[in-house]
C-alpha cells in the first residue's frame, strides 16, 4: 500500500480543475494520500497556467513555495507551463518532474518509474501527439459539491494575437461522445444535478470529427448539439450550462434547436474582448462587432430574460481612446448581465506581445475602472428584473450573511440566490425573488 503524501495546488481554468479532479482521482485509486498545499508532503504537484507572464511567474512562485516548505519532497510541474517553457531552463528553475498536458492521464506511471529512477537530473516528459490526440481523463466526482464541471474537448486553432493556448495545448480536439455520456451518468448517480460544460474551446467540439487541413478553422456545431442532446435526455441530470460559447457559432439554426432542449440554463458567456472593430481585427478574433450583436439578439429571441456574459481586455496594444471610448459605447448596447474585465497582460511568444504603442499600467487601470462603472450599472439592472419573480434555485453551500445563516445557490441564469435557513447542498428550493442583501446577493421567501 503506498503511503506517500501528494499535495496538489491549481492555477489557472475550469479545465485545468477538472482535469485536477481527474489526476487526484488517479493518485488515489493507487493509494497515495491527499493533504493540502500548506502541509508537509512527500510530493507536491502544481497544475500549471501559462496563459500571461503573470500567469507564469505564479506557477514558478508555487514551485518554490512547495520546495521552500519540504527541501526532500518530489517538486512537480504538470501543463500549459511546461509546454511553453524551453526545456533547458525547466531544469534550472529546481523542479523534479514536468509533465505535458497530454501526459496528465499517465501521471500515476510517470511519477512511479520517476519514484523508481530519480536522479539529480530534472525529467521532462512532453507529448509529441498533442496535436491529433485527445487524451481521455475521466472524474467520478468533483470538487465542486452541486455541479460537476464536463471537459468535452481540448486545444484550439483560432490563434488570437494575445494567446498563448494554442502553443500550450495544441491544436481543437474532442473527446468521444459515448465517454461524456457514461462520465455524466456515473455522476448523476452520486448526486451531482447540474454539469457545466467546458472545454479550451467549446466551439470546437467535433470539429476534428470532419477536419480538412484547409479548414482548421471551421465549426461543426451538429456535433456539439447532438452532445448536448444527448445530455438533455439523460434521467437525473437537472441543468445543462454551457461554457464560454465563440460568437460565430451563434446562428438562429443554432439556438432554436438548443431552446429545445428544457435543461439548458439561460445563460450564455460569450467571449468579446472588444467592442471595437479596429482592435477585434488586431486581436484576430475573425469577427466584428455587428456580428456578435447580432448573436446576441437572436439568444435574446429565443430565450427570456437570458444572461449574456462576457470577457473584454482593456488596454491592447494600440488601443487608442476613440477605440476604447467604442468599446464601452457597444458594453451600454448590449447591456451585459456580467462583464469580466481584464487589463491586457503581455505574454512572451504571442504576436501581441512584440506590437508597438504597448500601454501603461495606469492607462489599463483607468480603462478597466471605466467600463466596471458600465459593468455594475447593467449587472443591477439584470437582477433587478428578478424582483418579485418565482424562481428556483440550486443549494450549493451555507454563508453567514450579517450574522445569520443562509443556503446560497443560483438561479439558471446564474443569478446568486440567499435564502434564510440551512439547506441541503444539490437541493432545487423554490423562492420569490424580494430584493438585493449586502450588494452580492438576491434574496426571497421560501415557496
Amino acid at each position: 500500500m503506498n503511503n506517500k503524501k501528494v499535495a496538489f495546488h491549481n492555477l489557472g481554468c475550469k479545465v485545468n480543475s477538472y482535469e485536477l479532479d481527474a489526476m487526484t482521482e488517479l493518485l488515489v485509486n493507487k493509494g497515495y494520500e491527499m493533504v493540502p498545499f500548506d502541509e508537509m508532503a512527500d510530493i507536491y504537484i502544481v497544475n500549471t497556467c501559462s496563459v500571461t507572464n503573470i500567469a507564469d511567474r505564479k506557477s514558478r512562485q508555487m514551485l518554490s513555495r512547495a520546495r521552500h516548505k519540504n527541501p526532500d519532497a518530489v517538486i512537480v510541474a504538470v501543463g500549459c507551463y511546461v509546454d511553453t517553457c524551453d526545456e533547458e531552463k525547466l531544469k534550472t528553475e529546481g523542479i523534479d518532474l514536468c509533465i505535458g498536458n497530454n501526459r496528465k492521464g499517465q501521471i500515476v506511471s510517470i511519477l512511479e518509474e520517476y519514484l523508481a529512477n530519480k536522479t539529480t537530473d530534472c525529467d521532462v516528459v512532453k507529448a509529441d501527439d498533442k496535436d491529433t490526440l485527445y487524451e481521455t481523463l475521466h472524474i467520478s466526482e468533483s470538487a465542486e459539491h452541486s455541479r460537476a464541471f464536463i471537459k468535452i474537448q481540448d486545444g484550439c486553432n483560432q490563434f488570437c494575437s494575445y494567446c498563448i493556448i494554442p502553443y500550450a495545448r495544441g491544436r481543437a480536439r474532442s473527446r468521444k461522445p459515448e465517454e461524456i455520456i457514461e462520465e455524466i451518468k456515473g455522476l448523476v448517480s452520486k448526486g451531482y444535478r447540474e454539469f457545466v460544460i467546458n472545454g479550451i474551446h467549446v466551439s470546437s467540439y467535433g470539429a476534428d470529427f470532419i477536419y480538412e487541413q484547409s479548414k482548421a478553422d471551421q465549426f461543426n456545431p451538429e456535433a456539439l448539439l447532438d452532445l448536448l442532446e444527448k445530455i438533455n435526455n439523460i434521467d437525473g441530470v437537472y441543468r445543462i450550462r454551457l461554457g464560454s460559447l465563440e460568437p460565430r457559432i451563434v446562428t438562429d439554426d443554432f439556438i432554436k434547436r438548443l431552446s429545445g432542449f428544457e435543461k439548458i440554463c439561460a445563460h450564455f458567456h460569450l467571449s468579446l474582448q472588444s467592442g471595437c472593430d479596429r482592435t477585434l481585427e488586431r486581436m484576430n478574433r475573425h469577427y466584428n462587432a455587428a456580428q456578435y450583436a447580432e448573436g446576441v439578439e437572436i439568444i435574446r429571441k429565443y430565450f427570456e430574460h437570458p444572461a449574456i456574459t462576457t470577457d473584454i481586455i482593456v488596454g491592447f496594444p494600440g488601443e487608442t481612446e476613440g477605440d476604447f471610448e467604442e468599446c464601452k459605447r457597444f458594453a451600454d448596447r448590449i447591456k451585459f448581465s456580467k462583464i469580466h474585465i481584464f487589463k491586457y497582460s503581455r505574454r512572451k511568444g504571442t504576436v501581441a506581445d512584440r506590437m508597438p504603442d504597448q500601454l501603461t499600467d495606469k492607462e489599463k487601470s483607468v480603462r478597466s475602472d471605466e467600463l466596471t462603472v458600465i459593468d455594475d450599472k447593467y449587472m443591477d439592472e439584470f437582477r433587478e428584473w428578478y424582483i418579485g419573480r418565482d424562481e428556483e434555485i440550486l443549494v450549493e453551500e451555507e454563508k453567514e450573511i450579517d450574522g445569520e445563516t443562509y443556503s446560497v445557490g443560483h438561479t439558471k441564469e446564474y443569478v446568486r440566490v440567499a435564502v434564510l435557513g440551512k439547506y441541503d447542498a444539490n437541493e432545487l428550493v423554490k423562492v420569490k425573488i424580494s430584493g438585493i442583501i449586502n450588494q452580492e446577493y438576491m434574496t426571497g421567501k421560501i415557496e
